[in-house]
């Protein structure tokens, strides 16, 4: 059997109803059935995106993050005002999980005027510095300097804040990774670098998996070259991301130093939306991972341990559906960007103090 596959056969003993918070109380059956909502959301939200895609009222490309909802989910539980997160062209769940409208965010796939960013971003550029997202960037790799330097930055202006660095295993190959780790390992020194690595690891770079792109398959031991403490979490279990977030984002926000999490998760919908033929991976691969859906195994623990019942998780799922449903009206109700749009936000319109 692949290493892929046996990947996909690990388990997690974290019990969801017993995850504990930064303070070291249990996370309340409120809190998991609000994470559960987000995640049926953001599912929900792709699969309409996905649709909307095919449907030929999405351009340029798509990509969605069904499987990976566990990560960003658990890891955004642990954000704070101030905190900035970054992420690549798989960006729209990181939008939704830190307050983005879903309105705004379709809309924004659909290129229209009253989109995130005035229809200017399509599906990988989402923006909404207001929220602490500061943006999904389509070149692979090409966003970790950017969040390197924020960090630098918060710490240098004495902002108490922690980047939330998202990355997949294809861009960890990239020279701009291995720059930037040494920059943040470097400036960690002197706890001027509180960058929290977050490697997305679903297998796959597009089409290429894992074993057939790296000599070392442990990705996350590629930081000890620069200093950094590393660990990995089975992206998977929600109760498994959220007790390391808790302890990783406050360890890094004290102490201003790096620290890498290579998450392992896998993505139970093809690279993009036009990708219909997957032929790089089996369906019996596929179908093991299948069974390890994030939100499946929330649903089982939650009501496992009493914290709801199937219809109160249906109630959740009615609801979800119902705003994704709204968000996709907005869209299509939405009118195209003014053509004076063409002019905005090209330059700064003032300069700074010149510090």
């Amino acid at each position: 059997m692949a290493t892929t596959e046996r990947r996909g056969k690990q388990r997690s003993d974290t019990d969801v109803a017993g995850v504990v918070d930064r303070n070291g109380s249990r996370v309340d059956d409120a809190t998991l059935l609000d994470l559960y909502r987000k995640m049926t959301e953001v599912r929900l939200f792709e699969e309409a995106a996905q649709r909307g895609f095919r449907q030929g009222k999405i351009g340029g490309y798509l990509h969605v993050y069904s499987g990976q909802e566990a990560v960003a989910t658990g890891f955004l539980a642990a954000h704070r005002e101030g905190d900035k997160a970054i992420t690549a062209y798989r960006d729209h769940a990181h939008a939704l999980l830190l307050g983005s409208e879903p309105g705004a965010v379709m809309a924004e796939l659909y290129g229209r005027g009253t989109g995130l960013v005035k229809g200017k971003g399509g599906s990988m550029h989402l923006f909404d510095a207001a929220n602490g997202m500061m943006g999904g960037y389509g070149i692979v790799g090409g966003h970790i300097p950017l969040g390197v330097g924020m960090a630098y930055g918060m710490r240098y202006r004495g902002e108490p804040g922690v980047v939330q660095l998202y990355l997949g295993d294809g861009a960890i190959h990239n020279g701009a990774f291995h720059e930037a780790a040494n920059l943040a390992g470097l400036w960690g020194r002197d706890g001027l670098n509180p960058t929290l690595f977050i490697i997305e690891n679903n297998q796959y770079g597009m089409g290429t998996s894992v074993e057939r792109a790296t000599a070392m398959t442990d990705l996350a031991a590629k930081f000890d070259s620069y200093g950094i403490a590393h660990e990995k979490v089975d992206g998977m279990d929600l109760g498994a991301v959220l007790a390391c977030a808790h302890r990783v984002v406050d360890q890094v926000r004290e102490t201003g130093r790096p620290y890498a999490v290579e998450a392992l998760t896998y993505r139970i919908v093809p690279h993009g939306a036009g990708d219909f033929f997957e032929k790089y991976r089996t369906k019996e691969e596929v179908r093991e991972w299948r069974e390890r859906d994030p939100i499946g195994l929330l649903e089982r623990r939650l009501i496992e341990s009493g914290a709801a019942d199937e219809e109160r998780l249906g109630a959740i799922r009615a609801e979800s559906k119902r705003a994704v449903e709204a968000a996709v009206r907005f869209a299509d109700e939405s009118p195209d960007p003014a053509i004076e749009e063409l002019y905005t936000d090209v330059y700064a319109d003032e300069v700074g103090s010149g510090r």
